[in-house]
């Protein structure tokens, strides 16, 4: 799937993926391409900024932890990011529902 269909959805994308347990930012693009079944085979190069933007928002936070004798910064949900994936939730149900709605109607 290309990026440009992704627009105004990878936030709330990343924020599900931290959701369950914090993660270092190569785990969370390998898990959101196994949760998606390889639709969602981001690039770094669009993954990272956009840690760094919730981040600076205030919906993740990070930490810089020692994993397997690397030295890794890991994400994880804040509060204000768990209201943010609930409101995100919620305005993608309506909106998948829309389109359903226009485009799976048989003429």
């Amino acid at each position: 799937m290309h990026v440009d269909a992704l627009k105004g959805h990878l936030d709330g994308l990343l924020m599900a993926v931290v959701a369950d347990a914090p993660l270092h930012g190569y785990a969370i693009i390998e898990l959101l391409r196994r949760r998606s079944l390889g639709a969602f085979d981001l690039p770094e190069g669009t993954v990272y900024p956009a840690l760094h933007r919730l981040e600076h928002g205030g919906l993740l936070a990070s930490e810089w932890v020692r994993e397997d004798g690397r030295r890794r910064r890991v994400y994880r949900l804040t509060a204000r990011g768990r209201a943010a994936l609930t409101a995100s939730r919620r305005d993608w149900r309506g909106f998948a529902q829309a389109v359903e709605a226009v485009l799976g109607a048989a003429p």
